[in-house]
């Protein structure tokens, strides 16, 4: 009992479940596309196969003993062998993934090709340049790039281009106006912030990704383990990868610490799927003693060139020399049932790989876009508004040469003009907003409301203001992957975690007559002896329809729950046994043993919440084989011993196991008590199909809605007693079925439902919970509050995230769900959509094969339909998927797109969303790292959209029109000026003042702004409908535009009008009157426009004032202080 129960002595020997009865619902079928195109390229690159009969689907064993794997036909028997795998779906997935177009990386150039390498590294030359290096890259410059996309970036903004060539006109001399320095300074300082920003953010990237890359693992080498970090990790590499790490190449999978060569991997960080994946070992290397072994073998590894597709892989291991009892060669093909992925997590045991794939080659990384650069809608805009300033200002030039009749050389006129009134576009407004974003993220990261929060692009944060779509991945981002039963109907009774001690009352109640019973009678009692004892107390006998008291109905449903499952038990302590424990392991049938606490492992996390609830109310299971189950009675340990001491333990034997299936959406199992010798068929599955398996009642389909609309994803349980003779007649029906050569899944299907699926007892419903994050209803119902529409995005099954949908209110109570699933053909899904067109409001949800298909037929009418509803929700989801339903609805709607996910399998789509925001997840920061922000949890995006995005973009867009304003009321000064002195090109205002006013007389207040809000943060958060009003643009629009346009060429003519009217005698107090009119008309300007004034404001407005009038006397080439 000390000994740690792991996979392999409970259910790794997956592999020889035909031997053992795990194969008992055979899928003959045709093969899929997916599979008919790995069969073909497996009959290519396989030196030996099995005979035609094999292949075909004649035969149901597989054995790990068995030095040749089997095929196609063998994959099918594993898939329904090893629910763990779900091979079935992730064949249908694999079937629509790979394309030759997934073996190509951007911009079309292959990623890489198929490889044959030595198995042994001592064999190994590891040729540095023949494989890319094992690194996580998400910078997006080198050393080499840097300048020349960061300019390319600038420049493709007609903004800065039309500065870059006023700066180089003034290096012609006929075109030079004032200093130098007043046109080529300003600019060269904008590039100067702007390249100074992007290499700190690309900076701080390359930071995070070698602290990524610095990772340590154990590499097996002949002279003993050797540490090296993840960067250092080779093609042709023997990596050893411990319980609960990480992943870090794509490897082929040669040992594990359990006999059987299985190991559970869990891979949401890669597909989004909850469920763990059970991998085998290839079995020539699995049966070697220890590691050291591997390095006495010859051979080699093939394996087919990497592509996107997660669930495809075609490999061989062809071994030449150095297997024990083994003269010639051995040649294994490898499927993806052998391989270990990078970034998925190793949740049992310990497994040595084979390195076969790095870097960029890895499947993760192909299902990863390259970072690209993100523009933010403010920075569009205003790079629209620029080009109306430049026709404004050729327009204001060519009057003024029109008006002066075209003399001379009128073009260098023109082109002194265009010069001279510049400033209409001012180079500062980049300056101003750079600033600003930098300003808005500290904001943000500062946020003691969200702490943890990081920005990692900080040019982009007025887009948190703009958001109309969230598109959300499931498991890690609105749930924790933490199932928890939260309930149990029993048709007259309905038990909670709370009630549970009430359930274990009962247990307690039906237990003790049962244990006093079985201690009158010897250990040694008959079967029959141990029959009547159990006859008499009613328990495991009695299970028809009689009717039974409460603790009996409740004992038979935990029983239930805690025998039909694919569960297994590992204890948490390796102490040793005591000797009272010890001496109390002879009686198969009632023996006792000591309680000790238990971990569980399963590819269903919903199974352990359900064995986790029978441990807690007192039904532990302590031991799992392929033959058998052992539970141990906790509830009869008495409370003064605080659930410590020994308990008695039952055992059953296992006949067969019936897999849970998508298509059939249950499980049974077929047990045979060793106590009373009776047989049970015990059965579980989704109220669908159990509704006509059990016997009627009126209450489950009531009840089973009411859990379904809180969100609970439900399991009806039933049970039937098989008398000998029956169980005698369905073994034979059942046996002859297996060997039907057509039609045989048919045969063993009415088999099973002849006598078995029918007139079971119902026991119970369950209802499990996939716990949410801290506050995501709240968050969801703000956001859609607000104007967002919120999309789920998951890899996981449609009834997994329909509960999660219905229970983080992302449905609402009375909202029809429309789910499309299934469909395989484009007229399936033209009528699917023209069905979905005549309902008006509702929730869909579609699986990914049904998505792809309309992808490939009919993307359009799909997301016009789709973009309309509330809620969709996307199940079945690749990487790639995600990121083109991102890109769709972004061509689509034209609207911005926000992306949160926390998975390594969220990356693309973050990356391809205009604001991509990443969670710090449990398995790690690959999302987070990748993303335009990073937050720690969920319920923080409503308060950064709400409240910092409401902020940033009302900000910017004020500030904006106050430098646009400033520099434009400057130019039709100008404009005045030079009509009135006969149209001459002459400068109003030069060197020091013209450079002065946009910085230190007016710089200050006007960037003040940034300080500014229009509501309080508590006002912003109550009323989320404001939000909605910010994705309309209207703060930044054509409309306040002109309106700004009209007020600076009123305020600009009229300060000159002023200046002229007090003109002296002198040209000097025309500068100083309109200058000083100028400067003070600003600062009133931002004065007027504050709605929230902060003390800062106040200071800048005074300082710039007292600046000014300390500068009449420090410049007095430009002031008079004479006439002042």
């Amino acid at each position: 009992m000390s000994k740690r129960r792991t996979v392999a002595s409970r259910l790794g020997s997956a592999a020889m479940a035909a031997a053992h009865g795990y194969e008992e619902i055979d899928r003959q079928r045709s093969p899929t596309t997916g599979e008919a195109i790995a069969m073909h390229r497996l009959s290519t690159h396989i030196h030996s196969r099995k005979n035609s009969d094999e292949s075909a689907g004649m035969s149901s064993t597989f054995s790990v003993d068995t030095p040749l794997m089997a095929t196609a036909a063998d994959l099918d028997q594993q898939r329904i062998s090893i629910p763990s795998l779900d091979l079935e779906d992730s064949a249908r997935d694999g079937s629509r993934g790979h394309t030759h177009a997934d073996d190509l990386g951007s911009g079309g150039k292959k990623r890489g090709k198929a490889r044959t390498e030595p198995l042994n590294p001592l064999d190994n030359s590891f040729k540095k340049a023949k494989y890319p290096a094992n690194v996580v890259s998400n910078n997006k410059y080198n050393i080499i790039t840097f300048l020349p996309i960061v300019l390319f970036e600038q420049f493709k903004f007609f903004f800065n281009l039309y500065f870059l060539l006023v700066a180089l006109s003034q290096f012609v001399p006929q075109l030079r106006i004032g200093y130098l320095f007043t046109y080529v300074g300003p600019l060269v300082f904008v590039l100067a912030v702007t390249m100074a920003k992007e290499w700190h953010d690309d900076h701080a990237r390359k930071k995070r990704d070698k602290e990524a890359n610095s990772q340590r693992y154990t590499r097996v080498t002949a002279d003993g383990p050797q540490v090296v970090p993840s960067a250092k990790i080779r093609v042709g590499d023997l990596v050893l990868i411990e319980k609960n790490q990480r992943v870090p190449a794509d490897m082929l999978l040669l040992r594990t610490t359990e006999s059987s060569g299985a190991c559970f991997v869990r891979t949401d960080q890669l597909d989004g799927e909850t469920d763990w994946k059970l991998r085998i070992a290839a079995p020539p290397t699995q049966k070697l003693h220890d590691n050291m072994d591997l390095f006495a073998l010859h051979g080699s590894v093939y394996a087919d060139a990497p592509h996107k597709d997660i669930y495809d892989f075609i490999g061989t291991l062809t071994i030449d020399s150095g297997l024990p009892d083994a003269t010639d060669t051995v040649t294994v093909p490898l499927g993806a049932e052998n391989t270990l992925w990078a970034n998925t997590t190793l949740a049992s045991g310990s497994a040595v790989g084979y390195v076969i794939y790095t870097g960029r080659d890895t499947r993760a990384a192909m299902n990863t876009g390259h970072a690209q650069t993100k523009v933010g809608i403010l920075d569009s805009e205003v790079n629209r508004l620029s080009k109306i300033l430049f026709v404004v200002t050729l327009a204001l030039s060519l009057a003024m040469v029109a008006l002066d009749g075209f003399k001379a050389v009128w073009y260098i006129t023109l082109f002194r003009f265009l010069i001279l009134l510049s400033s209409i576009i001012p180079i500062s407004l980049r300056v101003n907003l750079d600033m600003g974003k930098s300003f808005y993220s500290m904001t943000i990261e500062r946020d003691a409301e969200i702490p943890g929060s990081v920005v990692r692009n900080s040019m982009i944060p007025e887009e948190l203001g703009r958001i109309e779509y969230c598109l959300t991945d499931k498991t890690g981002t609105l749930t924790r992957n933490e199932m928890e039963l939260k309930r149990i109907h029993m048709g007259v009774m309905a038990y909670t975690l709370e009630t549970s001690d009430e359930v274990t009352r009962h247990v307690r109640a039906n237990l003790k007559d049962r244990v006093s019973a079985q201690a009158d009678s010897p250990a040694a009692s008959s079967a029959a002896a141990a029959a009547s004892a159990a006859a008499a107390t009613g328990l495991a006998v009695g299970h028809g329809k009689a009717r039974r008291d409460m603790p009996q109905r409740v004992f038979d449903m935990v029983e239930s729950l805690a025998l039909c499952h694919n569960v297994t038990p590992a204890e948490e302590s390796t102490a040793a046994a005591s000797s009272d424990d010890a001496a109390s392991m002879h009686d198969e049938r009632l023996s006792v043993a000591v309680a000790r606490p238990m971990s569980y492992q399963a590819s269903s996390p919903d199974e352990i919440a359900i064995i986790k609830w029978t441990e807690l109310v007192g039904v532990v299971l302590a031991e799992r084989s392929l033959a058998s189950i052992t539970l141990r009675l906790d509830a009869l340990i008495p409370e003064a011993q605080g659930g410590r001491g020994t308990a008695p333990t039952m055992v059953y034997d296992i006949l067969h196991v019936f897999p849970f299936t998508s298509e059939s959406k249950r499980m049974g199992i077929v047990v045979k008590s060793r106590l009373a010798g009776d047989i049970f068929f015990i059965q579980k599955g989704a109220d669908s199909v159990m509704t006509r398996i059990v016997q009627y009642n009126d209450w489950l389909d009531e009840e089973c809605g009411n859990m379904a609309r809180d969100g609970l994803r439900t399991l009806v349980v039933g049970r039937k007693r098989l008398s000998k003779e029956t169980y005698k007649r369905f073994e034979a029906a059942y046996q002859r079925a297996k060997v039907t050569v057509v039609g045989r899944a048919d045969a063993i299907q009415h088999v099973v439902a002849e006598y078995l699926e029918n007139d079971l007892e119902l026991l119970g419903l369950t209802g499990v919970e996939d716990r949410l994050q801290d506050n995501v209803r709240a968050t969801l119902e703000l956001l859609g509050n607000a104007g967002i529409k919120v999309w789920m995005l998951t890899g996981d099954k449609v009834e997994t995230a329909t509960c999660v949908a219905v229970s983080a209110k992302l449905v609402r109570r009375d909202q029809l769900i429309h789910v499309i699933a299934g469909l395989r053909t484009a007229h399936e899904v033209n009528d699917a959509l023209e069905t979905l067109r005549t309902l008006s409001d509702c929730c869909l949800v579609i699986d990914g094969d049904s998505l792809q298909v309309t992808l490939d037929f009919f993307r359009d009418e799909f997301v016009q339909v789709a973009a309309t509803l509330s809620a969709v929700v996307c199940c079945r989801c690749s990487p790639t998927q995600k990121a083109d339903i991102v890109r769709l609805l972004q061509k689509f709607t034209r609207k911005r797109v926000l992306a949160v996910g926390d998975g390594g399998n969220d990356v693309s789509m973050i990356q391809a969303a205009n604001v991509g925001v990443g969670l710090v997840g449990k398995e790690g920061k690959q999302a987070s790292l990748a993303a335009d922000f990073s937050i720690n949890q969920f319920s923080f995006l409503a308060r950064l959209l709400l409240w910092h995005g409401r902020n940033s973009y009302k900000r910017s867009a004020k500030l904006a029109q106050f430098v646009i304003h400033r520099g434009l009321i400057i130019s039709i000064m100008q404009v005045v000026f030079s009509a009135l002195f006969y149209f001459a090109p002459i400068a109003l205002f030069q060197g020091m003042l013209l450079v002065g006013y946009t910085t230190v007389y007016t710089m200050a207040p006007v960037f003040s702004l940034v300080l500014d809000r229009d509501v309080t943060e508590d006002i912003a958060l109550l009323y989320p409908e404001l939000y909605a009003e910010l994705t309309k643009g209207r703060s930044l629009s054509y409309k306040t535009f002109f309106t700004w346009l009209l007020i600076s060429i009123y305020q600009g003519g009229a300060l000159m009008m002023i200046a002229l009217w007090l003109f002296d005698t002198e040209f000097i107090h025309v500068v100083s009157i309109a200058f000083t009119g100028l400067v003070l008309n600003e600062l009133l300007m931002v004065a007027l426009e504050i709605r929230t004034w902060h003390r800062w404001m106040i200071w800048s407005i005074l300082g710039s004032l007292i600046i000014y009038i300390a500068s009449i006397w420090v410049l007095p080439a430009y002031f008079d202080p004479s006439f002042i």
